[in-house]
């Protein structure tokens, strides 16, 4: 009796559901207008899962409302608009001194990216590229060391492992000494770790923030908006951005990744003044009561360091505009003679995958680096099925052997080059609050082009015989993967 009324009660039941899920499909994905990949990834869920389906879009799927979510009234105190404002209007005249040939050549990218991300073009930068953990860590806790006046650390990941532990032992030294010091890291990113954890520092007069904290224990409606952003400013003259987290993994300790390949760098001049702004609005926006004003020594006047042109951009769910994406675009789209890329994840949108194999297909040399040894399995299989076509189209894909890459970096033609903390996918573009350095500059563009050069000597090539081999259960993996790509 007890079987047959559940039975009849689930017969009822299960209709409810259904429409109710109907109803959620409607007025919640449609009416937020995603794109329609996006839509009909989460309409599988919903499908194949419902009523879970829609608190798993609940968690993870919902847009995030972009009014006023990182507001700071110090942008007028230190000239930004109105030098913004200067450029843009110098360059629509023509007037805009563009140091070299160049930047020049570059000039609709510089006006795109001042209209549509307030990107401030300095031309005045020393920049020192680190692609080794512990080159680029030992250089930081130096910087940390000597600082004299304030602290600006901002990273996704931060673990109290060795080398967390010695990044925060020189910070209590350092607040101890009366240098303000302050640490903004992602919860989501940093899982497990909360203020609490930083007792001591806070205890020495640090600050410590978290970025969109849990509103009960493991309850976060915006865990889905990361800040994946790796920002260090020490004394408003020194910057640091790049794809290293704080963590022993990022030192080559790990058994699970061995060496790991990373690219970031480090920046004297007036590039700094908008990394410094970009870390005070991510820690204003998380920051309850300790909220950073205007003050002249955060923007203190740096001496010519150097001759790099630099524009720091930034991109997240909050902005109009996909800029770094928009970004990487225009790049492709004006390569004459190369393209190299390294990305962890290679998960592109339509306008990304198409750019690409039609760059392979006019003769540009496109070459993409991406891990052989994947920390996601979905990614490391939807990477896989994006990848295939454009060997087929000719493309030179190499798996890294050596270790882990997860560099960010996009260099072409030994002219322009990205480096931040955006990977080729949807989630970078759409998703994460990311920042990249964009660099014009021949020698910095060369070099990296030479970093990458031999980082294939590290590689095993995925050549189109390889991939037409490849198993019908790897096959599978690739399909079901690149089904839930848009929303990994």
């Amino acid at each position: 009796m007890n079987f047959l009324s559940s039975l009849i009660q689930g017969y009822f039941l299960f209709p409810i559901i259904m429409v109710l899920n109907i109803l959620f499909a409607i007025t919640v994905i449609f009416l937020e207008r995603k794109k329609p990949s996006s839509t009909w990834a989460w309409l599988l869920v919903l499908f194949f899962l419902p009523f879970v389906g829609f608190f798993l879009y609940l968690l993870l799927g919902r847009q995030l409302r972009k009014k006023h979510l990182f507001r700071w009234d110090g942008r007028k105190d230190i000239g930004i608009e109105q030098l913004i404002n200067y450029q843009i209007e110098a360059i629509e005249n023509n007037e805009l001194e563009l140091r070299t040939e160049n930047i020049k050549n570059y000039s609709h990218l510089i006006y795109m990216n001042l209209k549509t991300n307030n990107a401030v073009l300095t031309q005045d930068n020393d920049v020192k590229i680190f692609d080794d953990g512990s080159d680029k860590f030992e250089a930081l806790i130096s910087d940390i060391n000597h600082a004299k006046n304030h602290i600006h650390i901002q990273y996704y990941i931060f673990k109290l492992d060795n080398l967390g532990q010695r990044i925060i032992n020189a910070l209590i030294k350092k607040a101890k000494q009366g240098v303000k010091v302050r640490v903004l890291f992602d919860e989501m990113g940093s899982r497990g770790i909360r203020k609490r954890h930083f007792k001591e520092l806070i205890e020495a007069g640090g600050e410590v923030e978290v970025f969109f904290p849990s509103i009960l224990p493991l309850i976060n409606p915006r865990l889905n908006f990361r800040n994946h952003r790796k920002i260090a400013v020490i004394d408003g003259r020194i910057g640091y951005i790049g794809g290293f987290n704080v963590g022993d993994e990022y030192l080559s300790l790990s058994d699970r990744f061995g060496y790991w390949r990373d690219t970031h760098l480090r920046i004297e001049g007036s590039a700094v003044h908008p990394l410094q702004t970009r870390f005070i609005l991510d820690w204003n926006q998380a920051s309850a009561k300790n909220d950073i004003i205007y003050a002249e020594r955060y923007f203190p006047i740096i001496p010519q360091k150097g001759t790099a042109a630099l524009q720091i951009i930034s991109s997240g769910p909050d902005t109009e505009w996909e800029v770094i994406k928009n970004n990487y675009l225009h790049l492709i789209a004006n390569a004459k003679k190369y393209v190299y890329i390294q990305s962890p994840y290679f998960i592109p949108d339509e306008s990304f995958f198409d750019a690409i194999r039609i760059a392979t297909l006019t003769g540009i040399d496109v070459r993409i680096m991406i891990p052989n040894k994947p920390d996601h399995m979905f990614v490391y299989w939807a990477t896989y099925s994006y990848v295939g076509p454009l060997v087929e189209a000719g493309a030179k894909v190499y798996h890294y052997e050596k270790g882990f890459i997860h560099a960010k970096m996009i260099v072409v033609d030994d002219e322009i080059a990205s480096v931040g903390t955006a990977n080729i996918d949807v989630r970078s573009f759409s998703l994460n609050f990311e920042v990249n350095a964009l660099i014009y500059d021949r020698l910095l563009a060369h070099r990296l082009a030479e970093i990458f050069e031999r980082d294939i000597m590290d590689c095993s090539e995925l050549t189109l015989e390889l991939y037409k081999n490849r198993s019908n259960y790897t096959k599978f993996r690739e399909s079901m993967s690149r089904l839930l790509s848009p929303i990994l």
